[in-house]
């Protein structure tokens, strides 16, 4: 099993997701930005990591929101989904193909893996998000 984390990110009433790059498993498809976790990293500190590395920003990861197991043909993940919020910098897609601010009922808009589907797309705007 593989654990993944995802940041839920929101501003403005809107959320990030990024596009994943074309050499990758699931190529092309939007996701909520996030990656593994390496072994003896705790969910959090994996979930800052890979923020800083695909978008260049420094964030909080605050509370975990939602977690699911799926199964792909390839592999099976844990993904863990935090709300969180930029403590400094503005997005850029530095490892991952493209990267938007989209409105929650615009999700759908959006090819996104199977696992992320699962979150759904009632996406409250959260307390922790910034006006």
């Amino acid at each position: 099993m593989v654990s993944v984390v995802a940041a839920i990110i929101r501003r403005q009433g809107r959320i990030l997701i990024t596009r994943r790059p074309d050499d990758v498993h699931l190529a092309g498809m939007w996701e909520f930005p996030g990656g593994k976790v390496e072994p003896n990293e705790s969910l959090q500190a994996a979930l800052v990591r890979e923020i800083e590395e695909e978008v260049g920003v420094t964030i909080e990861a605050l509370d975990e929101t939602f977690t699911v197991e799926h199964h792909y043909p390839s592999r099976f993940v844990q993904l863990h989904f935090f709300n969180c919020r930029i403590l400094s910098g503005e997005p850029k897609a530095l490892q991952v193909a493209d990267l938007r601010w989209v409105l929650p009922v615009e999700l759908d808009q959006f090819h996104f893996p199977e696992a992320d589907r699962e979150l759904g797309w009632t996406l409250p705007l959260s307390r922790h998000a910034p006006a």
